[in-house]
């Protein structure tokens, strides 16, 4: 989880106006290669990014190029090269100068033993060698749990800037791509109604915070269906969006409508609801619009009580731990207005009532006080 000091980065989904970058962003081609000898699995393997298991009856026809130790060609452009070794190889060396020559040349480099656990043999001692900075999974490479478990969180690892292309391009990684937006988004928005929070408290900012937050906290929403649905192949148009997923936005809505009075309600202690609904809000709504993605039915409301409550939890604990690690709010102290020093006095030896001390005559009954008259003598 990220600490205290990226809440800074909160302020980019707010500068995102314009869709045209995120769509311009998923239409863009990524080029992979896949480098092997023949039986190595490099065929079985592009087939495999290309289906969806949660979807079997996806596939995308996505072009991979794949060679042979000795091609060069496509190297060049390839943003990411896959280096598949054989069940039965035992000499890696022509694979590790390669793996070596690569990485030295900046390009992205994992390395693929394919290997089943049911095989006789198990993996060679020197598989752990020298394989420079390159990346490395062991599994085989027919196996869909493994790959989603290993093969795809070491992809995104490798490939940072480019999981909506990927997703988009192979519905391989369209799942765990999708999950990791919704998390993206849930701790975004919790971590702008924590600081929200936060700046409501120093008087001197006086910002209608509670307004912004609706705004903001409803464009990241829709951002991240746009996105999901993006991710998971579906149309470029924002428009296409809307009239299916004004139900899911709007109940999102009504969490932020719950939030804005917990924190004008209770300013203090209303901070740690106000992040627990902005987040679980928001992953809520992720959740309903991936389920629609994946199954095309809507999430019952007893599911969406449980996730409610579930992520209600998290949001909880993740500004709790934010407010530990925060650094202490100083206010402006005001000064206390000071009293005039008190005056001595003096008292009328006619009527004994205290008078000022530089008074000549008592201001009650007007005698010529005594020590005024001593000092005139």
């Amino acid at each position: 989880m990220a600490d205290w000091k990226d809440f800074a980065n909160i302020w980019k989904t707010v500068g995102e106006v314009d869709l045209r970058p995120i769509r311009e962003d998923a239409l863009r081609e990524l080029r992979i290669a896949m480098v092997g000898e023949e039986g190595s699995g490099r065929h079985a393997l592009a087939e495999q990014m290309r289906r969806d298991p949660s979807r079997p009856n996806v596939r995308t026809h996505t072009p991979v190029n794949i060679l042979g130790l000795d091609g060069k060609e496509g190297l060049k452009e390839a943003e990411l090269i896959l280096i598949l070794v054989g069940v039965t190889r035992s000499d890696f060396t022509r694979h590790q100068a390669l793996a070596r020559q690569l990485t030295n040349a900046g390009k992205k480099v994992l390395v693929f033993y394919n290997h089943d656990a049911s095989e006789t043999a198990p993996p060679p001692s020197d598989l752990e060698l020298a394989w420079e900075a390159a990346s490395k999974v062991v599994g085989p490479v027919d196996n869909p749990r493994f790959l989603l478990k290993e093969f795809v969180p070491a992809v995104l690892e490798l490939l940072p800037g480019h999981h909506l292309p990927l997703a988009r391009l192979f519905p391989l990684f369209r799942t765990a791509v999708a999950h990791r937006l919704i998390n993206d988004t849930c701790f975004s928005n919790a971590a702008y109604a924590l600081s929200t929070s936060l700046a409501e408290l120093v008087p001197v900012l006086n910002i209608p915070f509670n307004i912004a937050d609706m705004v903001v906290l409803t464009k990241a929403q829709a951002f991240l269906m746009y996105k999901l649905g993006l991710a998971l192949g579906y149309s470029t148009r924002w428009q296409d969006y809307v009239k299916e997923f004004g139900g899911v936005i709007g109940s999102g809505f009504v969490w932020r409508q719950v939030a804005r009075y917990l924190v004008g309600l209770i300013p203090v202690v209303g901070i740690i609801p106000k992040v627990g609904v902005a987040y679980s809000g928001t992953f809520v709504v992720g959740q309903a619009v991936l389920g629609w993605y994946l199954t095309g039915r809507h999430i019952s409301p007893r599911r969406i009580r449980e996730l409610t409550r579930q992520a209600y939890r998290q949001g909880r604990a993740f500004a709790l731990e934010r407010l530990a690690k925060a650094p202490r709010l100083r206010l402006p102290r005001r000064k206390r207005a000071e009293l005039p020093a008190q005056l001595s006095t003096q008292t009328c030896p006619n009527c004994a009532r205290n008078n000022a001390a530089d008074a000549l005559f008592c201001q009650y009954c007007g005698q010529a006080l005594l020590q005024s008259s001593e000092e005139a003598l």
